[in-house]
Parts: structure tokens; C-alpha cells; sequence
């Protein structure tokens, strides 16, 4: 009779465990708790997110939208901006070099303290094997260069072209033609301080040439690098805001893929 009494009482407990066991609950007669709601969907980021990201900085837009190329626009962007510090600091280097030149053998006969002055100035030394004097008389009348192989000579030159009814006949000194013609000349000849001269020197004017040269084909790479570079941050904008446009339109996550070869194809991926 005890042992019937404990089985009773044990009965509950039993019952309780097995329903656990095999996942269910016993049926109490209450009503069922109402199911948990479900998950609310992952908030979608603003559809201009993805375009403003990657207008920034190239490939941005494409990996936040978990698009693997975009690693490729990050690349060329990094490749871009290595190769125009690269080429600017070449092109530095190489006029800082005929600069160097200039003042060791052209100039240093004729001033003790280097100036530098703007890039013109160099390419005219490479054109004219000397400056020429700015004024060929040490006294109070001013004469300017008359030696037309001369920098300063082709420069008297065209301002009697310019401002003499003949350029071989001088005009009286005082008329109008003759002030404004020596008025463009000091206006444009090479001062005292920046005269120069390669003459016997044709070796050391070459090398200078050939520095000049370098120094402007790097430049103008690097000009042709910053405009891939603008063209990849543009790139990578159009395409996050087509994505991004095309997904907001199809309610799902859609990337636009673009193979440039033989043939060009686009295509449309969507995600469901």
C-alpha cells in the first residue's frame, strides 16, 4: 500500500520529464502561449549611401553591398595614388637636376648668388645658346641687345617689328614708337641677374635638354594617372548607385556586373 502511495505521488514528476524529454508540454487545459513575433528584416541602408561611399574612396560602396569588386577599384585607387607621388617626385628630381646644371655652367660666370625664376626661363635655355646682354651701354643711355641669335636679341628684334614703322631704321629716341618699343623689351628680355651663356658648351646644353625633357614627359604622365584616378572614383559611384537603385527597386539585394572584352556584356544579379 506505501508503494502504491509513492508511485502516486511520483507520477506528476515522471510525467513532467518525459514531455521535456521528447519536446512537448503537458496538456494542463490552459491555452497555448501565442508564438514569438517574428524577426523584423534588417534595416536597409539609404539607397545614396552606397554611391557617397565609394565617390570617397573607389571600391567602398561595392564592399559595404558585399560586392567582391569592389576590391578591384580600391586597387587601382592605391596603384593610382602610388604611381602619381611616384612620377611627381621623378619629375622634381629632374628639375632640380637641370637646374643644377644651368647655374654650374651656364650662369656662374656671370652671377655669384643662384636665383631660381619660373619654369619659362629654363625652356628658353634650352632654345638659345645664349641670353644676350640686357643693356650694352654702362652709361646712362639705355641700349638694348642687338644680337638677334641671342635671347634678348630676337626680343629687341620683335619689338621693332612690332612698334617701328621699319624695323631697321630707328625712329627719333624720344617718339612714341621708340619708348614703347625699348618699354617691351625690359618687359620681356632676361635681366642682368639671370643672364646665361652654353657657348662652347653644346654637351652640358644637351644633357640639360634631355633633363628638361624627362622632367616634363613625368609630369604630364602623372597629369594622365590623376585623370584614371577621377575616372575610377566616378566609375565606382555610377556603379554602387545603379546597384543601389536596382536594389531598392527589386526590394532585394541586386549587383550589377559589367565584362569588358571581345564582347561587352552586362548582367543583373538578384538575391533572394
Amino acid at each position: 500500500m506505501r508503494g502504491v502511495t509513492r508511485a502516486l505521488l511520483l507520477a506528476p514528476a515522471l510525467v513532467s520529464w518525459w514531455c521535456a524529454a521528447v519536446g512537448q508540454v503537458p496538456d494542463s487545459g490552459a491555452p497555448p502561449a501565442p508564438a514569438p513575433p517574428p524577426p523584423a528584416p534588417p534595416r536597409r541602408a539609404p539607397s545614396w549611401v552606397w554611391p557617397a561611399a565609394s565617390l570617397v574612396l573607389p571600391g567602398t560602396g561595392q564592399l559595404l553591398a558585399r560586392q567582391d569588386r569592389g576590391v578591384v577599384y580600391l586597387a587601382i585607387e592605391l596603384y593610382s595614388l602610388a604611381r602619381i607621388i611616384q612620377l611627381t617626385h621623378e619629375a622634381q628630381r629632374e628639375a632640380a637636376q637641370s637646374r643644377d646644371l644651368a647655374f654650374e655652367v651656364a650662369r656662374r660666370a656671370f652671377v655669384a648668388t643662384r636665383r631660381d625664376t619660373v619654369f619659362e626661363y629654363y625652356e628658353t635655355m634650352e632654345r638659345f645658346t645664349e641670353s644676350g646682354q640686357f643693356d650694352r651701354e654702362p652709361g646712362a643711355a639705355f641700349a638694348p641687345e642687338t644680337d638677334t641669335a641671342t635671347y634678348n636679341g630676337s626680343v629687341w628684334l620683335l619689338a621693332r617689328r612690332t612698334f617701328w614703322p621699319d624695323p631697321n631704321v630707328p625712329p627719333d629716341p624720344m617718339s612714341p614708337e621708340y619708348v614703347r618699343a625699348v618699354q617691351f623689351y625690359q618687359d620681356h628680355a632676361v635681366g642682368p641677374g639671370f643672364v646665361w651663356s652654353w657657348r662652347n658648351k653644346p654637351l652640358e646644353q644637351d644633357v640639360f635638354r634631355e633633363t628638361i625633357r624627362r622632367s616634363d614627359d613625368a609630369f604630364r604622365t602623372a597629369q594622365n594617372v590623376v585623370g584614371v584616378l577621377l575616372a575610377n572614383h566616378v566609375a565606382s559611384a555610377v556603379d554602387a548607385l545603379i546597384s543601389s537603385r536596382l536594389s531598392a527597386a527589386a526590394g532585394r539585394r541586386t549587383a550589377l556586373h559589367t565584362m569588358v572584352g571581345p564582347v561587352t556584356a552586362v548582367r543583373v544579379s538578384v538575391e533572394f
